[in-house]
C-alpha cells in the first residue's frame, strides 16, 4: 500500500508553476510537498497528476491506496485520521475531499466524495491555493522542516573562520562547504544541504534553506525567509523568495518576495521591484480564474520553468512570467509574459530553438531534456497556438 498524492481541482491557480509538474513537485521549506508526506508517513509516494505530465511520475501497483489532495498541508494529527481511514472511505472538509482509502483503478479516480461509502468530516485544512503562498508560507515551512529532518541528527562541524550567530539552530549537511562567511540563525533556523557551498564573504540570515549542491556566491546578501533548492546557483540580494531548483540567479541584482521554477537564469544586474511606490496592495495575475487577486503589500516575481531574464531587466512588482521565455526589453517589463515568449512585446519563441535553448542550460549541469519533458512542453507550446 502507498500514498498516492492527487493534484487539486484548482491546478490551474498555480499555473505556471504547475504548468509543467504536478501539485507534489512544488518546493518551499526544506523539501518538495512529496517529499515532506514522505519524511511524516513513511509511505511510498506515488503521484497523480493532469494526462500530459503522467508521464514525468512512475505508475503504483493495482491495489488498495491511500489518496491524498497534493494542496492539502500535512501536520500528524491529519496523517493519523488518514491512515486509519477504513477502505473506501474518504475524508473531507467543508472545501473538499482531503484524502481517501481506494481500491479504485488509477486511471478512474476522481477527486469525488460520492465515490466512496462514506465521507467521514473533518476540520478545515491548511491547502495551497495560489503561487504566491509559497514564498508568504516559507518561513513557517522552513522552520517545521528543520524541526523534521534535525531531529536526532548532528551537524557537521563548522568550520572556525565561519561567523556564527545562535549556532544551536545551523545544521549542515554532509560535504557542504563554507569558509569566512557569516550564518545569523537568531531570526530562523539555517539548513545546509549535501554538498552546497556559500563562498567567502556572504551573510546569510534564517530561516534560510541551501538545497543539496547548490551555490551561494561571494559576498551575497540573503534574507529570510528564502530556499534555494537543489542544484540552484544563487547571488546578489535575495530575500523572502523560493528557488525551486537548478535555477541560476548568480550576479549582483534584487529579488525578493518571489517564486522561481526549475531551470530558470537571471541575467546580471536584473532586479525585480517586490512593493509598488504608493505602498498599496499588490495584485497578481491568477490563471486559474483570469482574474487579478490581491496578494498583500508585497510579491516581486512568479516565474514558471526553463524561462530567462536578459541583463539589467526590471521586472514589475507583481510579475508573473510563463514558461520557456526568453525575456528582454527597455525599461519595466510587463507584468504578465506568456508562456514561449521572445522578448516582452507579444512575440512568440520559436519551439524547436526554444528545446536547443533549455537543453544547453540543463548540459551545464550535467543533465538533458527528456522526451517525457519534450512532449510536456509541446502540449503547453500547442495550446498557446490555439
Amino acid at each position: 500500500m502507498a500514498l498516492i498524492l492527487f493534484d487539486p481541482t484548482n491546478r490551474e491557480s498555480l499555473f505556471p508553476l504547475t504548468s509543467t509538474k504536478a501539485f507534489a513537485s512544488l518546493r518551499f521549506g526544506i523539501f518538495s510537498i512529496a517529499e515532506r508526506w514522505q519524511w511524516k508517513t513513511k509511505q511510498e509516494i506515488f503521484v497523480h497528476t493532469a494526462a500530459y505530465l503522467q508521464p514525468l511520475y512512475a505508475l503504483p501497483s493495482e491495489a488498495a491506496h491511500y489518496w491524498v489532495n497534493a494542496a492539502v498541508m500535512p501536520d500528524d494529527a491529519l496523517i493519523e485520521r488518514i491512515l486509519e481511514l477504513p477502505l473506501e472511505h474518504c475524508l473531507c472538509d467543508e472545501n473538499g475531499m482531503i484524502a481517501a482509502k481506494t481500491a479504485i483503478p488509477f486511471a478512474d479516480f476522481q477527486a469525488n466524495a460520492t465515490q466512496f461509502q462514506q465521507c467521514h468530516h473533518y476540520q478545515i485544512v491548511k491547502r495551497l491555493q495560489h503561487p504566491w503562498e509559497i514564498m508568504l508560507w516559507n518561513d513557517s515551512m522552513i522552520r517545521e522542516d528543520f524541526k523534521l529532518v534535525t531531529k536526532g541528527r548532528a551537524s557537521q562541524p563548522i568550520s572556525p573562520t565561519v561567523n556564527l550567530l545562535q549556532q544551536a539552530d545551523i545544521f549542515i549537511e554532509e560535504g557542504a562547504k563554507l569558509e569566512f562567511c557569516t550564518l545569523n540563525s537568531k531570526t530562523g533556523p539555517i539548513y545546509i544541504g549535501k554538498d552546497a557551498e556559500i563562498m567567502e564573504g556572504s551573510s546569510i540570515r534564517g530561516p534560510f534553506v541551501l538545497g543539496t549542491n547548490a551555490l551561494v556566491k561571494m559576498n551575497s546578501r540573503i534574507y529570510g525567509a528564502t530556499t534555494l533548492g537543489p542544484g540552484v546557483l544563487g547571488g546578489g540580494e535575495i530575500k523572502n523568495t523560493v528557488i525551486m531548483g537548478f535555477t541560476n540567479k548568480a550576479h549582483d541584482g534584487y529579488l525578493g518576495d518571489a517564486v522561481i521554477g526549475e531551470w530558470c537564469n537571471f541575467g546580471a544586474g536584473t532586479t525585480n521591484s517586490n512593493v509598488k511606490n504608493t505602498a498599496g496592495d499588490v495584485k497578481v495575475w491568477d490563471f486559474g480564474t483570469n482574474t487579478y487577486q490581491s496578494v498583500g503589500q508585497k510579491c516581486g516575481l512568479i516565474m514558471g520553468d526553463y524561462s530567462r531574464i536578459s541583463i539589467n531587466s526590471s521586472i514589475n512588482t507583481g510579475s508573473v512570467i510563463g514558461v520557456s521565455c526568453n525575456v528582454f526589453g527597455a525599461g519595466l517589463l510587463p507584468t504578465i509574459i506568456e508562456d514561449f515568449s521572445w522578448g516582452a512585446s507579444g512575440n512568440r519563441y520559436d519551439f524547436q530553438k526554444a528545446l536547443f535553448a533549455i537543453d544547453n542550460w540543463k548540459k551545464m549541469k550535467w543533465s538533458s531534456l527528456t522526451e517525457e519533458e519534450t512532449s510536456v512542453l509541446k502540449v503547453i507550446f500547442d495550446k498557446i497556438q490555439h
